[in-house]
């Protein structure tokens, strides 16, 4: 009997020491800001350009987050403008990657300008002239649930000062332009190219492509090579156009059909080109009318809006997946970058591309769906909570 009452005690003891242990490592302190230091960059002006896109602007450094154990924590610096405070959630931020976190740990990680200039427009910062920004490091333990009683909270950096200059993210690529006769109709202007869409090559070998919203019921126009007629190229007949073949000396106006969204290519050096009517519609089970009815997108016309140029709706989306269709064939269709379904997230321009997977959104709830095909280059979609 005595062994008995014995062995039941030391089954107690163990079963209560190790909740306790594990209570601990659950239950680590609540953590704030000032948590950990951002070394750098503190201070400083940074004056980027897209001729050195790819350069190092600079290292961040930081010491490392703890939470009483080592610790797989994402790291995402933020960035808002001086005049404003950070958000508790959905500030622009640039990913830092993962790291084996500990006290006494340092890291560090370079930051290219364009990472780095992508993060300034995020935060609807200044193109061209220079202003003030605060900075900070968050950090997150990973695969921490939203409904865990360990309830881990962000860690946050103290936050810096410094002063940047951003630019214009079209003037990393090159590009052609599309003056005609429906521009002063459509936010831009008539048979200028100067002020007309562009179309960009994503990879710099005078292989272009975009889209083009006209608002005219019988739009015109030509391709120029910058933004001069001294190289301008159209279609080598007139009634109809053969939307394949380009000539410069002689170029016919090229005559799409009627207002509406067009998605053009364009080989410069082969003469070759293509332009097609497009429709532009979020479909899919996260959408009120499924996978069966597409909701059509609106191009965005207010100069003052941060969408200007973009395609917009506001709609109530459920927890499920979607694609943005171009084609009410299903024969072109946008999609996630990513090789399986992807969770957006909310806020964040998400890259997508010409047949890419399902995207699925973070949360049910009403959102403002935004896609901006402006830039080859980097189409992206998001999704914001209204």
């Amino acid at each position: 009997m005595k062994s008995l009452i014995k062995k039941i005690f030391l089954v107690t003891f163990i079963a209560v020491g190790l909740f306790s242990c594990s209570k601990d490592s659950l239950d680590p302190v609540a953590k704030q800001s000032g948590d950990f230091v951002l070394s750098a960059p503190v201070d400083g002006t940074y004056a980027l350009n897209a001729t050195n896109a790819s350069d190092e602007v600079f290292l961040v450094k930081w010491t490392s987050a703890d939470y009483g154990y080592q610790a797989s924590v994402n790291y995402r610096l933020e960035a808002v403008q001086a005049s404003g405070t950070f958000a508790a959630t959905g500030n622009a931020s640039l990913d830092l990657g993962n790291y084996n976190s500990a006290a006494g740990k340092s890291f560090e990680k370079s930051v290219t300008v364009r990472q780095f200039n992508t993060l300034l427009l995020l935060a609807n910062g200044s193109i061209g002239s220079s202003a003030s920004y605060k900075i900070r490091i968050v950090g997150k333990v990973n695969d921490q649930l939203s409904t865990s009683s360990n309830n881990l909270a962000e860690s946050m950096s103290q936050e810096a000062t410094i002063a940047a200059t951003a630019y214009d993210a079209f003037d990393e690529y090159q590009r052609i332009y599309v003056p005609g006769n429906y521009g002063g109709n459509s936010t831009f202007a008539d048979w200028d190219p100067s002020n007309a869409p562009k179309l960009f090559s994503k990879a710099g070998d005078d292989k272009y492509e975009g889209f083009v919203w006209m608002n005219n019921p019988a739009p015109e126009f030509k391709f120029t090579y910058d933004t001069t007629w001294n190289n301008d190229k159209g279609d080598t007949t007139e009634n109809p156009n053969s939307f394949t073949t380009l000539v410069h000396s002689g170029g016919k106006n090229i005559k799409p059909g009627g207002a509406g969204t067009y998605f053009m290519t364009v080989d410069w050096n082969a003469n070759t080109y293509s332009v097609g009517a497009r429709q532009i519609a979020i479909i899919g089970a996260a959408t009120p009318n499924g996978w069966g009815t597409p909701t059509y997108l609106t191009f965005d016309t207010n100069p003052a809006s941060p969408y200007f140029r973009m395609y917009t709706i506001d709609l109530t989306l459920a927890q499920d997946e979607f694609l943005i269709r171009t084609k009410d064939d299903w024969s072109e269709k946008l999609g996630s970058t990513q090789t399986a379904t992807e969770t957006l997230q909310a806020t964040s321009a998400n890259k997508i591309k010409f047949g890419g997977q399902n995207m699925k959104v973070p949360a049910a709830g009403n959102y403002k769906v935004v896609l901006d095909v402006r830039n080859a280059a980097n189409y992206n979609l998001r999704l914001i909570p209204n």
